[in-house]
């Protein structure tokens, strides 16, 4: 009998706890303590059923629930071994590793917060709170169009006030645009991984997408264009900059070769930027490319926090604005005054700049801390991004590796619910921002490390080769 089960054989002998749970709970206090390390080999079930005086049952019970917790790890003709010291974690309402949801970080910076609150605060002191508690035209006033333009104009230069909207989140700008370029049947290119609300919203207006596949450089040039000409296809919806999920970024080449096609087809181009603002270098916007097709989308969900449920669209043309602005009012009637009038205020003081600046910083550190536990496992990201994306090793289907790290409290996104040709890759996205603190990200990220150099678990897919 080895020391460590000496001393649990003492511990057993003086609890009327249930012996099995015990056991889990001694394994976890041993790793905590350093008594037991990563890869550390424990007792076979029938040699420490003996050493334990414990029957055979109750001991395959406890490294159950030892396993179940994340502590440890059997394979087929080795062992068990010492899985890794890292504790499962609290989800969000408990509340740690939600990563899940692709919501930018939130700074831990007091100084940033107050700024925050003071000009909350002088906004509504100074405002006419009638006059924002009724309704408007839709578009958001002369002063807010002039806030967006100016929030807009990096990007789009010749961005004017007439063909700017302001509307409540991109998620409602893109849902009134496919409604009005396409009717139901007819078809939109989309790449083959895309944000999971177009699938949503297409799904919800009948409308077909046809995913165009990736390499490198972006969506094919080639495959949108013989789409255009055998499907006819009623637009192209891009999300050009940190794609969500592989946080690739288009090529200036491949959104000159993307804006070639449109012109040539007369394809209308929804251009949804809502991570543009994050690098501090991109190429240029396609909505500069080919301005009079684009619709450029652009908002704060991304870049400020996603409870600021305000988005910019800049139409291609003012009256192409002035129809997008009725297909928006038929849906959502209009943007929150009160919303609009406290965005346009952080544009103007110099505040939604300072925040992304502290999003940016943040979400460099994180990427960091991701590069140091999963760099080696493939990891595609952006270093002022703040997701990314894992491919997975043969020993883990992604709907598998992401149910095991749920039972572990730690949440990512399966490939196929970005995939829109059917043929998801073998992937997760992780999400490094939300309300998680930068402890605990790195917490979670040491776990899906963990977990990845560990696939033979009794939930993962095991595959020959």
């Amino acid at each position: 009998m080895n020391t460590i089960t000496t001393h649990w054989r003492k511990q057993l002998r003086n609890t009327a706890r249930p012996a099995y749970l015990l056991l889990a709970e001694l394994i976890a206090d041993d790793i905590k303590t350093g008594r037991l390390g990563v890869r550390d080999r424990l007792p076979t079930l029938r040699e420490l059923a003996a050493d334990l005086e414990l029957n055979y049952t109750t001991v395959a019970r406890g490294y159950a629930e030892a396993r179940k917790r994340g502590l440890i790890d059997s394979r087929a003709g080795t062992g068990t071994f010492i899985r890794s010291g890292s504790p499962s974690l609290r989800l969000r309402g408990g509340s740690g590793a939600e990563m899940t949801m692709n919501m930018p970080p939130e700074p831990d910076d007091e100084h940033l917060m107050a700024r925050l609150h003071d000009s909350a605060s002088r906004a509504f002191a100074q405002a006419d709170l009638h006059d924002l508690l009724r309704y408007q035209d839709f578009g958001g006033t002369a002063h807010d169009r002039e806030a967006a333009m100016h929030w807009l104009r990096p990007f789009v230069p010749d961005a004017g006030i007439d063909r700017i909207l302001v509307c409540p989140g991109i998620h409602g700008v893109l849902t009134a645009l496919f409604s009005q370029l396409a009717r139901p049947g007819e078809l939109i290119c989309v790449e083959s991984l895309t944000y999971p609300g177009v699938k949503a919203i297409a799904a919800q207006l009948g409308v077909q997408l046809h995913a165009l596949q990736l390499d490198d450089d972006g969506p094919i040039a080639d495959a949108f264009e013989h789409a255009c000409r055998t499907l006819k296809p009623k637009a192209l919806y891009c999300n050009p900059t940190l794609l969500n999920p592989t946080a690739g970024t288009v090529s200036r080449a491949r959104r000159e070769a993307l804006a070639d096609v449109a012109l040539r087809y007369a394809v209308p181009i929804i251009e949804d930027d809502a991570y543009g603002m994050l690098p501090r270098q991109t190429p240029a916007a396609i909505a500069t490319l080919a301005p009079g097709l684009t619709y450029y989308v652009s908002g704060f969900s991304k870049c400020f926090g996603a409870g600021l449920r305000s988005a910019y669209v800049c139409s291609p043309t003012v009256v192409q604005s002035q129809r997008l602005a009725g297909a928006m009012r038929a849906t959502t009637v209009m943007a929150s005054p009160i919303t609009n009038a406290l965005t346009a205020l952080w544009v103007e003081d110099g505040t939604a700049e300072a925040m992304l600046q502290a999003v940016r910083s943040e979400s460099m550190a994180r990427q960091a801390l991701a590069a140091r536990h999963l760099g080696s496992s493939g990891l595609q990201a952006h270093p002022e991004g703040f997701h990314a994306w894992l491919p997975l090793t043969p020993g883990w289907s992604p709907v598998e590796f992401a149910s095991y790290l749920r039972t572990q409290n730690v949440g990512v996104v399966a490939s196929a619910a970005f995939s829109t040709d059917g043929d998801p890759p073998e992937a997760v996205r992780i999400c490094l921002g939300g309300p998680m603190s930068r402890e605990q990200c790195d917490q979670a990220l040491r776990l899906i490390a963990d977990t990845l150099a560990h696939p033979l678990h009794p939930h993962a897919t095991l595959r020959g080769g």
